[in-house]
């Protein structure tokens, strides 16, 4: 039954009210978020290939390069936008108690992508060097996009179990 699902704790508050369920299935930055988060794995996951090649081959560096600053600059604007709908659905824009340990993680992710550039356009690191601090910040990536992946599906689940009749089952 999908009310007795023992993922879902009965003690564990619903990660939205009513009230932010409404304010998030209104908002158009839920399609946004909706769209730029397929879109920033996919260019993560040609980067990696391209980062991962390069490491391998010592070819592509330019393409490697460019790629991981076309992620970053995809994650910075993942990340604004995200602000902004967690302000409309929450009431604020970072650290909302439903998504609190995701926007600090996130923001580990945001300083690693972060030293890439600064490290980039500083000369701080050879070649190598900067794709291994790529593939730093892309683990990291990984970790926060799991964070909000296993957010997401426990919503749905208590989402789908508020709404079964007593006695469904799945």
């Amino acid at each position: 039954m999908l009310a007795e699902n023992p993922r879902l704790n009965p003690e564990r508050p619903p990660l939205y009210t009513p009230l932010q369920r409404q304010r998030r299935d209104a908002s158009v930055w839920t399609l946004v978020q909706g769209v730029l988060a397929p879109v920033q794995f996919l260019v993560f996951l040609v980067s990696l290939a391209l980062v991962i090649r390069f490491l391998l081959t010592g070819e592509g560096e330019q393409a490697a390069t460019l790629s991981v600053v076309v992620k970053t600059l995809t994650l910075y604007t993942i990340m604004v936008t995200g602000c902004i709908w967690e302000k409309v659905v929450f009431g604020q824009y970072l650290f909302a108690p439903a998504f609190f340990w995701e926007d600090v993680f996130s923001m580990a992710v945001l300083a690693l992508h972060t030293a890439y550039l600064l490290a980039l356009f500083n000369g701080w690191l050879d070649a190598r060097g900067l794709m291994w601090l790529a593939l730093a910040a892309y683990a990291t990536y990984v970790v926060n996009a799991g964070q909000f992946l296993y957010k997401l599906r426990m919503a749905r689940l208590h989402g789908q179990s508020r709404l079964a009749p007593t006695g469904a089952t799945a």
